[in-house]
């Protein structure tokens, strides 16, 4: 499967939605895109995603109901390997100071805690 970077603004949206529903018609797609383009450019979108490799069907009566070929915690972790090798070098710490840099809000004690978990839980894996 290609990178989500591969994918445009629309497809990308089309995406979210199927993972947000775990699978969708062409007609559940349209209803919850905004600014919808017609029905058949939708389901041109849903073809050219499952060329990519990106969305796979069965047939449920005349419909086609669509579903990710990956469960989206893979997808996540396919695009953030590509956005760290690409922005950051490979450096995770490189993209957490990016991230605290872009935070508009200051960390709760809560999410500051947290995040010292999962370092300390990181750690302790070796990674």
């Amino acid at each position: 499967m290609k990178g989500h970077k591969n994918l445009s603004r629309r497809e990308r949206q089309i995406m979210d939605i199927i993972y947000e529903l775990g699978e969708a018609s062409t007609a559940q797609v349209l209803d919850k895109l905004p600014n919808p383009p017609s029905y058949s450019a939708v389901r041109a979108l849903l073809r050219i995603l499952e060329e990519k490799g990106h969305l796979s069907h069965r047939q449920e009566g005349p419909r086609y109901i669509f579903a990710p070929t990956v469960p989206r915690k893979t997808a996540r972790e396919n695009a953030l390997k590509d956005l760290l090798r690409t922005f950051f070098n490979n450096s995770t710490e490189e993209a957490v100071a990016a991230l605290l840099d872009l935070s508009e809000d200051p960390l709760s004690d809560e999410n500051y805690h947290r995040i010292l978990e999962l370092i300390e839980e990181a750690r302790e894996e070796g990674r």
